[in-house]
């Protein structure tokens, strides 16, 4: 199944619609009627259902990807609610998120009570559940566990401790491991043995962050370890999934728009153009808007264009994050921006000019056009770039002005971030070797049209309109070089510091960044205050930030390793103190609040039952 269907019969879509319902709005369906008659017969239509709900998730950034190190807002006063830490049990963004993680759970429960003797199609609807308990356990901390398909107006549905749901989960996909028939791997958006150890190593992993170390101050991000027996299931875990599995594949070709289903997929959310039954302009998502700057009128100049205004752009420590040789920058991000040759009236030919040329011209064709931007990887020397440049110049490159009131890049440019400054070349109008200037990295950064850390893993080249949500990239939430670095980090501490290396380094290696002979031999290249003082574990950390970027992983990484306040206090532009990020009694917000919504409506929870800070 490479593409899941996009619609249920209609006979069932009245079921699916209220019974595969999610906790916080129970109905009562205790009369079976045609539709239930229907999936008792043909419990496989449930399944596309339940894995197309997979994807508000896969596609949600603001819970998963702010409060933490890499993203700021540089067109805003302050980089949003979560970031700042002031979000209540009211956000509407809380209570969307545990309402469709909560539906996706519903799905799951539906799609294994319809299942009957199909075992198999019953293991899919539990990976799918596990899946969803993940979600739910590393933004909320503990929560009602739901394993029947509700039926009924019950509503009583008390939180689980993590210290007895966690051992549940990890039980859940043991049994599906061990017992099912399920395919040992699936590149194509459906469960597999192997999406299975993946998910049960990062249940693992956070199960022993969250039982098994005790947090000693969390201004330093220090911790003790009071069981190693966790940390190394997970590192088994990840290794089952790892399968043996090298890297090989460079970085660039993993995330490339033409190698969608490759071998270091484990699990995605899955979209297809082609199978979209309604408007195409509006079927798919909106991730390649994303992590973007506002670049003008993308119509006109033919680059892309964000619905946002640029919100989630990289952090300074982000975009200089990548070390010398690291192929991950160019791979992340995209370094040459081409415009449109006219330099008044009309049009960019969309696809062909701009943005998208980068995909859809042959190198011969890409010569023809005018350069917006080339950004360089933040290791390059002003002498590197330079001869670039010249050697653009010398080869016919275009390097000039546009129209300025026509084109939103209207100052073409060359660019090099190192640390806290931008060095900058404004290309002449008449196409001679420009001059340089160095600007505060905060300044490039809210520049419209001026910066270029414009991710690409999600770009669509068949989108013909970008501010809209006609992207049809599948989207990995599991993959195998996450898996190393998640062996890496329960190696590290299970007290196995040379596996963890190695590991490591294995990432590294394909990464093309210099191996490492020891954890201490790392050396961030990123700017940090003297009290930053840097230990093992931020070397697993800014690998998951190269490898992983944008991925929406980074508040979970930060939450479970117990750094979520440390890298707030260094990296972020707001948070100066413990305080800011507790409430008036000293409570540190390390979850995000249970929604006042499910609180008012699951009878087995209270508001003492509320997460600590809210």
């Amino acid at each position: 199944m490479k593409k899941l269907k996009y619609i249920v019969l209609g006979l069932g879509s009245a079921l699916l619609a209220t019974g595969c319902s999610d906790f916080l709005d129970s109905k009562n369906l205790s009369n079976a009627d045609d539709s239930d008659i229907y999936f008792a017969e043909h419990p496989e239509q449930i399944r596309p259902v339940m894995y197309n709900s997979v994807r508000w998730i896969a596609t949600h950034i603001e819970m998963l990807d702010q409060a933490g190190d890499l993203f700021i807002n540089p067109r805003s006063a302050d980089d949003g609610t979560f970031s700042m830490f002031t979000v209540t049990p009211d956000n509407g963004t809380v209570k969307d998120y545990y309402k469709n993680v909560s539906y996706m759970i519903a799905q799951a429960n539906c799609l294994i009570h319809y299942a009957g003797d199909d075992a198999d199609l019953a293991a899919e609807g539990r990976f799918m559940r596990v899946l969803g308990y993940y979600y739910l356990t590393q933004q909320f901390g503990a929560v009602p566990y739901v394993t029947e398909y509700v039926q009924t107006a019950q509503n009583e549905y008390p939180r689980v401790p993590l210290e007895e749901l966690y051992p549940m989960l990890l039980a859940e996909c043991e049994d599906i491991y061990n017992n099912s028939g399920l395919p040992e791997q699936d590149h194509k958006g459906s469960a597999s043995k192997q999406a299975v150890a993946a998910i049960a190593a990062k249940i693992a992993l956070a199960a022993a962050w969250d039982l098994d170390t005790k947090l000693t101050d969390a201004a330093a991000g220090t911790y003790t370890v009071t069981s190693t027996e966790m940390f190394k299931k997970a590192a088994a875990w990840a290794e089952k999934s790892i399968m043996g599995i090298q890297l090989t594949m460079p970085f660039a070709e993993k995330w490339s728009p033409y190698n969608e289903g490759n071998a270091e997929e484990i699990f995605s959310a899955q979209y297809d153009k082609n199978g979209y039954p309604g408007d195409v302009t509006s079927g798919g998502h909106s991730l390649m808007n994303n992590y973007i700057s506002y670049y003008g009128n993308c119509i006109q100049s033919g680059l892309k264009g964000t619905n946002n205004g640029g919100t989630n752009m990289c952090s300074e420590k982000a975009a200089t994050l990548f070390e010398k040789g690291d192929k991950r920058f160019e791979g992340t991000f995209m370094t040459m921006f081409y415009n449109s040759p006219k330099n008044s009236g009309g049009n960019a030919e969309w696809g062909k000019q701009g943005y998208m040329a980068w995909y859809n011209c042959t190198p011969e064709e890409q010569k023809a056009l005018p350069i917006a931007m080339k950004i360089y990887p933040p290791a390059t020397t002003v002498a590197e770039a330079e001869a670039d440049i010249r050697q653009m110049i010398a080869d016919g490159r275009i390097l000039k002005k546009f129209d300025v009131n026509t084109y939103g890049v209207n100052e073409p440019f060359a660019a090099i971030i190192t640390g806290e400054n931008v060095t900058k070349w404004n290309f002449n109008s008449n196409g001679t070797m420009p001059s340089k200037k160095v600007v505060p990295y905060t300044d490039f950064i809210r520049e419209a049209a001026n910066n270029g850390t414009c991710v690409t893993k999600y770009d669509d080249p068949t989108a013909q309109n970008v501010t809209q949500k006609q992207d049809y990239r599948d989207v990995p939430l599991l993959h195998v070089s996450e898996m190393y670095l998640v062996a890496a980090e329960a190696y590290l501490l299970a007290g196995e510091d040379g596996k963890a290396l190695q590991k490591i380094n294995d990432v590294r290696r394909r990464a093309g960044a210099k191996e490492l002979s020891s954890f201490s031999e790392y050396e961030a290249p990123y700017v940090t205050n003297e009290r930053f003082q840097f230990v093992p574990l931020d070397l697993v950390l800014d690998e998951r930030a190269r490898e992983c970027y944008a991925e929406r992983t980074r508040f979970f990484d930060l939450r479970r390793t117990k750094q979520l306040v440390r890298y707030n206090l260094e990296f972020s532009r707001f948070m100066h103190s413990v305080s800011d990020m507790s409430n008036a009694q000293g409570e540190i917000k390390w979850y995000r609040p249970i929604p006042q919504a499910e609180i008012d409506s699951n009878k087995s929870i209270s508001s003492e039952d509320q997460n600590p800070g809210y």
